[in-house]
């Protein structure tokens, strides 16, 4: 059985997806089907970003400011 993973645990894997994506191309333009492997573990980067745009209101200081570095385009 698997376990649960915390909003903050999957918050945080997904940043450092953004990030590795962010320093190896230069921007944060994710396609939605877009999947990043992190530690060899694949994140649907793209959808997240994609989802996160349309949650943006939701998001706290900390989390806009952690996309805002990377460029994020809202």
């Amino acid at each position: 059985m698997l376990a649960r993973v915390s909003q903050d645990a999957r918050w945080e894997a997904n940043l450092a997806a953004a990030r590795q994506f962010h320093a190896r191309e230069g921007h944060l333009r994710v396609p939605r089907q877009h999947v990043e492997t992190i530690e060899g573990t694949p994140l649907r980067l793209g959808a997240f970003l994609d989802n996160t745009r349309r949650r943006t209101t939701k998001l706290n200081e900390q989390r806009r400011a952690d996309l805002n570095a990377l460029n994020m385009r809202w």
